[in-house]
Parts: C-alpha cells; sequence; structure tokens
C-alpha cells in the first residue's frame, strides 16, 4: 500500500511540474513556410485572394473530398469567407475570412476553429529572381491552458508540413497556367 501511495504522490508531483513549467512556454505561436513559384506576383496572387481558388491548392482539400464548403460575401478579396465542415479530423471544421488586403503583396486572413481557438493567416508576396516568394504564416494565442501551451510546441511540425504541401501544390499550380513564364 506504501508503494501504491508513492507512486500517486510521484505521479501527482510530476503532473505539477508539468503544469507550472506549461507557463514558461510561449503563449503565442508562429508557423512560417515559404516557397519560390516561378511566375510574377500577379499570377500567384489570385489563388490568394478566392476561397474557391484556395481549394485548388490546399492540403486539406485533397484529404476530404465530401467536405461542404459555404462560401459568402464577395467573391474574392476583403469581406470573402468561407466555412468548411468534414468528419475527418485532419480537416475539422471552421471559417475564414480575407480582413486585408494589399494588391499583389499580402492577405490576411481570420481563422476561427470553434473550441479548437482562433488564428490569423497571412500570405506575403516579394520578388525573387524572375518569380515571386511566398510566404504562408500562421499565428495564434494558445492562451494560458496548460494543454494548449504544451500542443503550441508541436503547432509547426503538425501546420508547417501542410503549408509545405499546399505551397508546393499553389507553385505547381500557378506554374502551370502562368502566361508570365
Amino acid at each position: 500500500m506504501r508503494s501504491f501511495n508513492r507512486l500517486i504522490l510521484g505521479v501527482f508531483l510530476l503532473l505539477c511540474v508539468m503544469a507550472a513549467a506549461a507557463f514558461a512556454l510561449p503563449r503565442h505561436v508562429a508557423v512560417e513556410r515559404s516557397a519560390v513559384i516561378n511566375a510574377p506576383e500577379s499570377d500567384v496572387y489570385p489563388y490568394l485572394i478566392n476561397f474557391r481558388k484556395f481549394n485548388e491548392w490546399s492540403p486539406w482539400a485533397k484529404r476530404d473530398p465530401e467536405t461542404h464548403y459555404v462560401f459568402s460575401g464577395p467573391k474574392e478579396g476583403k469581406g470573402a469567407r468561407m466555412e468548411w465542415n468534414s468528419d475527418n479530423p485532419d480537416v475539422g471544421t471552421g471559417d475564414q475570412e480575407i480582413v486585408e488586403v494589399e494588391a499583389n503583396k499580402s492577405v490576411l486572413v481570420t481563422l476561427d476553429f470553434g473550441a479548437k481557438g482562433t488564428a490569423n493567416a497571412s500570405y506575403t508576396l516579394s520578388p525573387s529572381g524572375a518569380g515571386t516568394k511566398v510566404t504562408w504564416g500562421l499565428n495564434t494565442d494558445v492562451g494560458n491552458n496548460p494543454m494548449g501551451r504544451w500542443t503550441g510546441l508541436l503547432l509547426d511540425r503538425w501546420v508547417g508540413k501542410d503549408y509545405e504541401e499546399g505551397l508546393a501544390n499553389l507553385k505547381q499550380l500557378v506554374e502551370a497556367k502562368s502566361p508570365g513564364r
């Protein structure tokens, strides 16, 4: 019985240390990936400001072709919205809205994943040789929840891989269609 009590006490102390250590972890988490697309900014930009085109290169659209989408607001640019609902946990449910644009330079998007939280995504375009460097970023506040803070450590690994796949898809799509090449 004494060993069992020590084991329980040890587990409790470990959980307390992990909870306390969580508050030393960052509250704000950022993920960013970039790719160079061999096309001018004006050929890339339309795929970033139109959610109907987003699904042509999104890594999540391929994961669940049965995802239900609802588009609202303007067709493209500021105010354009997309809601999605999927039974696939890798796709999930949420909505996104374009809240700021600078033609051929940047796009800012707010994301709402319901109970899983909110985030901001961004796309920046800059000249790179004869092409365009596209940087896709994500910023989120994981809050004061210790589990959220520990999960934040994994966000770069999880989302970063998806962003790399999405940028590779975008590169292939734009380069195949770009008259500026």
